[in-house]
């Protein structure tokens, strides 16, 4: 055998399941890797196989046996070793024990603490079958599995049963036991078209002969690629395009051995349906792909992938066929239904419906959150009763029969019914823009009364939940705390809404003010938000330094915070910018060791020195300059600006001493910068870059 050889392994189970496959495959592949690197043993490259009925890695060019190491363990230092006697202490009889020699066998190093007594030790490597079957086996242990089910008679626990291992180092099997049984080179084919044993000839062939001999495609991102090809070839023919959300194909991947696309139709009278309706119960329900035209229009089609290659597609696709039809039939009587009442006359309902005890039913949120979205729409000149409405109605349709089946339709379908009645065009777009953005790289709301819609729900939420101290503790937020706190702000920097957080947040309070005192929580819940504002623009590329920068000053405006951030991120880059935050970072020091109080101007009679002289004429320049400029949220300019004062600053704090022996001097002094840190108090505090 050579230095290095292909490793496979293949973990054969009952049919996994479909949404947590991906995930049971990297943790796998990770463990594995990770227990090989920790033994000195690297791979030259990584293959991950995922299917339904199989986890399987495969490693190319793994040594086949660990270097051998020289082991050097510390004892006790030798002063401490022996005794005044040179007789050996319990300290480094015990240590000699545990190493099997004698304390007199013991090797001595110099270190700076002086001598110290080592053992030293060659080990041989051990070989990479030898610990193959450990390192998987710690690596299944370790996977995220929240529930783990035992099958037989045995103790043994996994996520599904387990049927076969395979282990082979080349063409040659690992022995071993993983989960109670023993490895081998046999793996299985499909269960339908291949059911029988397959005899792997080596790791590098794995793939390979599971496809040829197996109808297994092994791999999940090959397999991924092949199911949506098909797809797209099928729906192609219907003269439409798939539509194909990553979640369904990824579920549909892990569903599948071997994709057969099969296309089909439905009754166009079911169009008059929403369409999102009929792409839901599709996706959820059935696992199917829906056809659009190139207007993004549902046409009368699907695809579906079938499992197994049949000798009549017709009859799977009129079986597929029959089995939409009903759950479509379902849907047209719900929207039927749901029609024949206004959607405003669903909202005595929700009275019935608690959103939170000891914040009240769904009625009074939304009757909070109307208050609020007509002091936010004021607040930025939009139409304040249409916002109200919004807010009022925004909630009716979780008691329509569609959302009661297709949850995840809320928004959706009170948007089309708001429609309906007649509603204003704005109230109506509002009731689905309410939940945007509901994932990291969702859209805000489009329309004004959507974006305060959305604002006011997700201010009420937050401001209650804090006021009855059900904040979110690390992992645990139930209410998805984190999520609105974040979709508050993008919608309000996003948005370019000239917005104080913390008056909404006020106002907010004032609302609860009959279920909760919520003013002591107003702080927090401020915090709390704006502590979002870290990880936000850190995916933007800019530090936490900056971020902490302006965050020290406590903004009260998002907007604002944002165009400070943006322009301190500017500042950064310039090559005045790090003697200049050296510079306010020695000032805060300075200024924070003064007990006496500084004055609050600067007496020029008092300035003898000429690099003082000069630090304040430029320091009074850049105030006329720098103000207005402030005055107008222009922080990128008025940075750019007070750069020229790094060298008046650094020939200052060369060639003067601020702590003079003379109190009058000192103070003047301490005066001086206390005025040059203001001025860039009015962004940030520099110090913290």
């Amino acid at each position: 055998m050579s230095d290095t050889a292909n490793l496979l392994i293949e973990i054969g189970t009952e049919e996994l399941p479909p949404k947590a496959l991906k995930k049971l495959s990297e943790a796998f592949t990770s463990g594995v890797v990770a227990g090989l690197k920790e033994a000195s043993l690297e791979a030259s490259e990584v293959i991950s196989y995922a299917a339904p009925r199989r986890l399987a890695v495969l490693l190319k060019n793994i040594p086949v046996k660990q270097e051998d190491q020289s082991v050097e363990r510390k004892g006790p230092a030798k002063k401490a070793a022996f005794d005044a006697d040179g007789n050996p202490t319990k300290a480094v009889e015990g240590f000699a024990r545990s190493c099997g020699i004698s304390p007199h066998d013991l090797e001595e190093i110099e270190t700076p603490k002086g001598i110290w007594l080592v053992f030293r030790q060659d080990v041989a490597g051990k070989t990479t079958s030898e610990l193959v079957p450990e390192i998987v086996s710690k690596s299944l242990a370790k996977l995220p599995i929240p529930k783990r089910m035992r099958w037989g008679s045995s103790d043994i626990e996994f996520v599904r049963p387990v049927h076969w291992i395979v282990m082979m180092l080349g063409s040659d099997v690992i022995n071993g036991e993983v989960l109670g049984i023993q490895s081998g080179k046999q793996t299985f084919g499909h269960r339908f078209h291949h059911p029988e044993a397959i005899t792997i000839n080596s790791a590098e062939s794995y793939a390979q002969q599971l496809h040829d001999e197996g109808y297994v495609i092994a791999s999940f991102e090959d397999r991924r690629a092949e199911v949506r090809k098909q797809a797209e070839e099928s729906a192609q023919k219907l003269g439409g395009v798939a539509h194909i959300e990553d979640g369904l194909l990824d579920e549909v991947t892990a569903l599948i051995e071997l994709p057969i696309a099969v296309s089909g139709s439905f009754g166009e009278e079911f169009l008059e349906v929403p369409q999102e309706c009929l792409i839901t119960s599709m996706q959820d329900h059935q696992k199917y792909f829906p056809v659009v035209d190139s207007n993004g229009t549902l046409m009368p089609y699907f695809i579906t992938t079938s499992n197994i290659k049949s000798s009549n597609p017709a009859a799977v696709s009129q079986g597929n066929e029959r089995v939409i039809r009903p759950r479509f039939a379902d849907a047209k009587f719900f929207w039927d239904q749901d029609l024949k009442v206004k959607l405003e006359s669903r909202r005595d309902a929700t009275k019935k419906i608690v959103f939170q005890q000891k914040l009240g039913t769904l009625y009074e949120k939304t009757d909070r959150v109307s208050k609020l979205a007509g002091y936010i729409a004021g607040e930025i000149g939009t139409d304040q009763q249409l916002a109200m409405r919004a807010a009022e109605l925004s909630k009716c349709d979780l008691l329509s029969n569609m959302v009661q089946e297709f949850a995840e339709l809320q928004g959706i379908m009170g948007s089309y019914y708001a429609k309906h009645d007649g509603e204003d065009a704005g109230v109506a777009a509002a009731m689905q823009e309410q939940y945007q953005p509901g994932f990291a790289g969702d859209v805000i709301p489009a329309g004004e009364v959507g974006k305060v819609l959305s604002l006011a729900d997700r201010t009420d939420t937050l401001m209650g939940i804090f006021a009855i101290d059900m904040k979110p503790t690390g992992s645990k937020d139930p209410f998805s705390l984190r999520r609105a706190a974040l979709g508050l702000l993008r919608i309000i920097i996003e948005g370019d809404l000239n917005l104080d957080l913390k008056s909404m947040l006020t106002e907010a309070a004032k609302g609860l003010s009959d279920k909760v005192d919520a003013t002591l929580a107003i702080d927090d819940t401020f915090a709390f938000i704006m502590e979002r504002l870290k990880a936000y623009y850190q995916d933007q590329g800019i530090s936490a330094d900056t971020v902490n920068a302006v965050a020290s000053l406590s903004p009260s405006h998002p907007l604002d915070f944002d165009q400070r951030v943006k322009a301190v991120a500017e500042f950064a880059k310039m090559p005045e910018s790090e003697s200049l935050a050296a510079a306010n970072k020695r000032i805060s020091n300075i200024l924070k060791k003064v007990e006496t109080e500084i004055p609050a101007e600067v007496d020029q009679s008092l300035l003898n020195e000429p690099q003082e002289k000069a630090l304040f004429d430029a320091i009074s320049a850049q105030q006329m300059i720098v103000q207005p400029l402030f005055a107008n949220g222009d922080y990128s300019e008025a940075l750019s600006s007070l750069a020229v004062l790094r060298e008046d600053v650094d020939n200052f704090f060369d060639n003067i001493m601020v702590m003079d022996d003379n109190e009058a001097l000192k103070k003047n002094r301490l005066a001086l910068l206390s005025q040059l840190r203001n001025l860039f108090l009015d962004v940030a505090d520099l110090s913290r870059l």
